[in-house]
């Protein structure tokens, strides 16, 4: 697929990070929800490995799009995130290693990477927007 004004590896990047910092997000409420469960163990979605992943693959076999009636391939389609248990932590007498604190400091951390993602996600539409005028 030909890089476009709206659709290239800067904006294809940006929804896969969008994508993965979701995850990672609702991995952490899991976490917190719970955090009293005995036996559970807390996890975190990586989507960094994902995201060069996506870069370093051989485009040879990339899909495009041969006619205008087509739909436009969605290069995100096959972006898998890996859920892992959270490395560290310390194991609770419940076998639960759930530390509310690690995760209060997480959500704070995937709030403000969101929020830069998106952010740079407007300037691009804002220098666009300036380019039209």
């Amino acid at each position: 697929m030909a890089d476009s004004l709206f659709v290239d590896n800067a904006s294809r990047a940006a929804k896969v990070a969008l994508d993965g910092l979701s995850l990672r997000q609702q991995a952490i409420s899991r976490n917190l929800a719970n955090a009293d469960t005995p036996g559970y163990k807390a996890q975190t979605v990586n989507f960094e490995d994902t995201l060069k992943n996506m870069f370093n693959r051989d485009d040879s076999l990339r899909l495009t799009q041969t006619n205008s009636a087509h739909l436009e391939p969605n290069t995100t389609q096959n972006a898998s995130f890996s859920l892992t248990s959270r490395p560290g932590g310390s194991m609770r007498a419940d076998e639960n290693n759930v530390d509310v604190d690690i995760e209060m400091a997480d959500m704070a951390e995937v709030g403000i990477q969101y929020q830069a993602v998106t952010q740079l996600i407007s300037k691009k539409l804002l220098l666009l927007k300036t380019l039209a005028r």
